[in-house]
């Protein structure tokens, strides 16, 4: 697959902003989406944790994807951030075309 969906949670819109911008200009990704306050609840260091957070998906090509986490670990606060990708199975041609042209630039 060529083409991935990147899910990188943060702490606070603040962090997810300047992580966004930071994809963006890089050309590590074509286009981020915030979602604004999702429930985590998730295991860590022996307790369960209940916390808000916000959701970056990135849209971008498999290619960019170490880098994209070599980069997003530099700038994000967390110890072990969750940076998972997903394949896109299809998509229409516009759009690929656009997420090329706009990482190719």
């Amino acid at each position: 697959m060529k083409y991935i969906v990147v899910f990188i949670t943060v702490s606070n819109e603040k962090e997810g902003k300047k992580i966004a911008n930071y994809i963006v200009e890089n050309k590590l990704g074509a286009c981020v989406n915030i979602i604004s306050k999702i429930n985590s609840i998730y295991y860590w260091q022996g307790n369960i944790e209940d916390d808000e957070e916000y959701l970056l998906i990135i849209k971008t090509r498999k290619d960019k994807f170490d880098e994209l986490v070599k980069e997003v670990k530099k700038l994000h606060s967390y110890t072990v951030p969750e940076i998972i990708a997903m394949p896109v199975l299809l998509g229409s041609d516009d759009y690929l075309k656009w997420i090329d042209e706009t990482l190719d630039r």
